[in-house]
């Protein structure tokens, strides 16, 4: 059964239509990863998921409830998480304090959930102390992922989550992005990186122009050589 399932969705800014008609669907627990050339569409298609692109055609919903055009500070309730490309963390605050960010939406006591982000980025608890502008790309996107997940979401979607990072951060940020999805949480990606985000996806969703191109398992996208040679580097 679907739980996040995007329908014929048509999205841009104003006047400006950016996506055509996507369509979208994974199963709880899953793994979706959207790839593509730049201008595609993909971080408009998150963006529009997440109530911060205008909607103009077709459904959007989440386990079954209508999420279209719903803003930003009520996706929360519903269980829906967004990190951004940039400008994700609050550089002159410390990693706690960033962390402590994520739980403004909660009344109720979070210590144990701020444990379990702890544990799933280790290299933050032991710099838990220091400035997020002073760590390092990768430890700064585990930041940023880790804030997300002091709401605790069902939904988690994510832009360009090893953007400019070198191959080794790279490499740790797409293990804690399968760590997270472990502990039960259903993920979404705009990745660029597509090769090693395919290799971990239970879906892949190939994007050109705003439309659909490819649609499969992540195993099927990879070994597709039409979409090697088109979008894969061969």
């Amino acid at each position: 059964m679907s739980y996040l399932k995007v329908d014929n969705l048509t999205a841009g800014y104003g006047q400006m239509r950016i996506l055509h008609g996507v369509d979208l669907e994974i199963a709880k627990g899953e793994i979706g990863v959207i790839a593509g050339p730049n201008g595609a569409g993909k971080s408009t298609l998150l963006k529009a998921l997440f109530g911060m692109a205008d909607i103009t055609g077709g459904q959007v919903s989440l386990d079954g409830e209508n999420i279209a055009s719903i803003p930003p500070d009520r996706l929360a309730a519903h269980g829906v998480a967004y990190v951004p490309q940039e400008y994700n963390v609050f550089p002159s605050l410390t990693v706690n304090e960033n962390l402590e960010m994520g739980a403004y939406v909660r009344n109720d006591d979070w210590s144990a959930v701020l444990d379990r982000v702890y544990g799933l980025f280790p290299p933050l608890r032991e710099k838990r102390r220091q400035p997020a502008g002073e760590l390092s790309g990768g430890q700064r996107q585990m930041v940023a992922v880790g804030r997300a997940l002091m709401i605790e979401p069902k939904m988690l979607l994510l832009d360009e989550p090893t953007a400019g990072l070198s191959p080794m951060f790279m490499s740790e940020i797409f293990d804690r992005v399968l760590a997270v999805n472990a502990a039960g949480v259903t993920i979404l990606m705009v990745e660029q990186n597509a090769k090693q985000a395919l290799a971990i996806a239970h879906r892949g969703f190939i994007l050109a122009n705003g439309e659909n191109s490819w649609t499969g398992t992540g195993r099927e996208l990879l070994d597709n050589p039409d979409v090697a040679r088109s979008f894969l580097g061969g």
